[in-house]
């Protein structure tokens, strides 16, 4: 392992538009033919992880889990400074909720090695649910904490970190291993450069399978999937509120005929 921290940053391909269809039968977005990039929050994770690297040494592995295609993904994130992509790519991945996601990424990560700080976004805009990274963090039975805006300090196998709650700002201690989803307001991720991309065109991105992993089949994918699509439509469009004018006497008559029309009086 690298001196300093071995950083790994979990991101996902979205669709680029939100003009998207879904398979009627299983609920699932269909991407193929779609233009991807990577999650806007995933990036913001990945700049994270960069900065983290500048400043205490080590490495940054991104990984993804997608068809082979997703390893776009990867060389884009190895473009804008990522020292190696791992691509867990398998038909037996395919159809998997959050729940069977996250316990086949906790897997992959540790056949990828030690580690020590694991970084997801705050959630997908394909999905934003903002489930995958505390699961996986239960899987890996390590501790995890969300809406992370700001590492103040990493020293001594422990971080400080902070984050904004409804109710004010909180500033945490926690020990290494740790995984950590990150807010928009950490940071303003950082574009790739001419030389970051001739190295991601020419970076060798490993691909793992369940051959690797041997996980039970009925584990991962749609067999072990515990949630279910059962239906996707558009929300109903409603009318506009409706306009009264007139003097003040006549809208205080209006508005109570409605009222008493809508039974609220």
């Amino acid at each position: 392992m690298s001196e300093g921290l071995n950083i790994v940053v979990c991101i996902k391909q979205v669709p680029e538009t939100t003009e998207v269809n879904f398979d009627e039968e299983t609920g699932r977005l269909i991407r193929e033919g779609v233009a991807a990039v990577i999650n806007p929050f995933d990036e913001i994770a990945i700049e994270e992880g960069l900065r983290i690297k500048e400043k205490h040494g080590g490495a940054v592995k991104v990984l993804t889990m997608g068809p082979p295609w997703a390893a776009d993904a990867l060389r884009d994130a190895i473009a804008m400074g990522a020292d190696e992509g791992y691509l867990a790519t398998d038909r037996a991945f395919a159809g998997a909720d959050t729940w069977a996601t996250s316990l086949t990424l906790a897997k992959v990560i540790e056949h990828m090695g030690g580690y020590d700080l694991i970084i997801c976004g705050l959630k997908t805009t394909d999905g934003d649910t903002g489930q995958t990274g505390p699961e996986m963090a239960e899987h890996m039975d390590i501790p995890h904490v969300c809406y992370v805006n700001e590492i103040v300090e990493i020293s001594d196998g422990k971080v400080i970190l902070k984050r904004i709650m409804d109710d004010g700002v909180e500033t945490l201690e926690a020990p290494l291993p740790l995984l950590i989803t990150v807010s928009k307001d950490i940071n303003q991720p950082r574009l790739a450069t001419l030389r970051g991309r001739l190295k991601a065109k020419k970076a060798e991105i490993k691909e793992i399978t369940n051959s690797d992993l041997q996980l039970p089949v009925e584990e991962i994918g749609l067999d072990g999937s515990y949630t279910r699509v059962v239906k996707i439509f558009e929300p109903e469009v409603h009318m506009a509120g409706e306009v009264v004018e007139g003097s003040t006497d006549e809208l205080v008559e209006a508005v109570f005929a409605k009222l008493q029309e809508c039974k609220v009086i």
